[in-house]
């Protein structure tokens, strides 16, 4: 992945990934495996370290009466092509997206950084999800990013610093949807 980085950089192209499902503009494009069938168009961007957890959040969005523009799976590998905070920057840009979902896990810094730079940057309400809550300190889990070095890579450190930022962050997966429609009231 290091040397792939160098080569995009070097060409201007965009990576998503590796080890996950993809982007989906929502009845535009699909790249990837993710299951177009349980999208519905809309105005809230989603972006994901997990595969899973992405299809989990557009259905939550989906129960709640909201849809998606863009949903990207990034993957939580510890080298990817497009950060959190790439995402993001994009949805900031995108006339079309409203609110936006982020769902980081354990390991890592990239969720912070994100936080960090809507903080100063997003004018779009953000909820947000850390998987790996229960996690012990120093076990793999998943993702090749995914273990826990005991700083603020910890689930609880990444929901406090995003908390810190703004961002509306859910206990439990199955409040995302609730949550980002409350924000969009």
């Amino acid at each position: 992945m290091i040397k792939v980085k160098q080569i995009i950089k070097r060409n201007q192209t965009k990576l998503i990934g590796p080890n996950c499902p993809g982007i989906i503009t929502v009845d535009e494009c699909k790249l990837g495996i993710m299951p177009g069938f349980i999208c519905k168009k809309g105005n809230i961007g989603v972006v994901s370290k997990s595969g899973t957890l992405t299809y989990e959040a557009i259905d939550q969005l989906v129960n709640a009466g909201l849809g998606q523009t863009t949903a990207i799976g990034i993957g939580g590998d510890p080298i990817i092509g497009t950060t959190m905070k790439d995402c993001l920057k994009l949805f900031e840009d995108d006339s079309e997206t409203d609110g936006v979902v982020i769902i980081g896990e354990i390991g890592g810094q990239m969720e912070i950084e994100a936080a960090h730079w809507a903080k100063k940057n997003m004018s779009k309400p953000i909820a947000g999800f850390i998987a790996g809550q229960t996690a012990p300190p120093g076990k793999r889990m998943g993702h090749a990013g995914a273990i826990v070095s005991g700083g603020n890579d910890t689930a609880e450190a990444k929901v406090k610093v995003l908390k810190e930022c703004g961002i509306s962050v859910s206990e439990s997966v199955a409040d995302i949807g609730s949550i980002m429609k409350s924000l969009m009231n």
